[in-house]
């Protein structure tokens, strides 16, 4: 990922900006703002697939698949929120099969698999009552607990 000076030095000459930025657990962050829209091509597109997590742009906001773009000035805005509902049968076989392992060692081992398996340790958001995920609870305003305190 280019820092945002990199970024905003590209924008003028783009003709298609694609935004993928995922903090997780958090919102995306804000980096391009109206203003630096304007310094776009007429017809330029901006594609916010961060969308789901707030969008990288000031000038963002969900679309559908119905009515995916509208105008921002005179840069064409693209903003379709999960994107892989738009092919459920493919998507959900995808993640069926990148879940279906986890899913397994946690119906063999039970909550003991927090304690042998890093992986699952880094994906707990809540434990007993208690948000274990730094991300998610800074982005929610609750009080952080890590996951080791209440294993």
């Amino acid at each position: 990922m280019l820092p945002p000076e990199g970024l905003y030095a590209h924008l003028p000459g783009a003709d298609v900006v694609v935004g993928a930025v995922l903090v997780p657990g958090a919102k995306a962050p804000l980096l391009i703002s109206k203003k630096q829209m304007e310094t776009m091509k007429p017809g330029a597109v901006m594609v916010d697939i961060s969308i789901d997590q707030g969008g990288i742009t000031e000038a963002s906001r969900p679309t559908s698949i119905g009515e995916p773009c509208y105008m921002e000035g005179h840069v064409l805005m693209c903003c379709v929120p999960n994107i892989p509902g738009t092919v459920p049968d493919t998507s959900t076989k995808l993640l069926t099969e990148a879940t279906l392992p986890y899913i397994i060692r946690l119906a063999e081992k039970g909550e003991d698999v927090l304690k042998d398996d890093t992986a699952f340790r880094t994906a707990l958001n809540v434990y007993r009552g208690r948000c274990t995920s730094r991300s998610v609870a800074e982005a929610l305003g609750f009080s952080y607990t890590p996951v080791d305190e209440v294993l």
